[in-house]
């Protein structure tokens, strides 16, 4: 049982930024930082990729840990009340996710996933690895 209302469970949720997150604008930092040239938010590739790299023909997802349900994280933790509802979301987010990159690669776009987490620890050799796997 939800211990808050309808109407102030709505208004917390609507607080849930889906773009310029804190951990977007982190690695879009580090990435402007290291030279790199990017697109943002691109609304005719499947997905509306967070990170278009056009000269790389890669895309970069920065993924929150709890919606995108990073295996092995701590943040990906699932809510007690109406667990039915979340697991379903969950799981459309995931399938969503796989159905976007896998368009992107048959269009010949390069993918990587940058998790929350990896951003918060500020760990960029991380994402530096993970751009140079990807781009070289």
């Amino acid at each position: 049982m939800d211990s808050i209302s309808k109407e102030h469970r709505s208004w917390n949720m609507s607080r849930i930024k889906s773009k310029d997150t804190i951990p977007e604008l982190k690695v879009r930092s580090f990435l402007h930082q290291s030279g790199y040239r990017f697109r943002i938010n691109r609304k005719d590739l499947p997905g509306n990729p967070d990170i278009v790299l056009p000269k790389y023909k890669t895309i970069v997802f920065v993924h929150g840990c709890f919606w995108h349900r990073h295996t092995n994280c701590r943040r990906c933790t699932t809510p007690k009340s109406n667990q039915i509802y979340w697991n379903n979301k969950f799981q459309q987010n995931i399938k969503r996710d796989k159905e976007n990159i896998e368009s992107l690669f048959q269009l010949g776009w390069k993918t990587i996933v940058v998790w929350e987490c990896e951003v918060r620890k500020s760990n960029y050799q991380i994402i530096e690895m993970k751009l140079q796997n990807e781009i070289l």
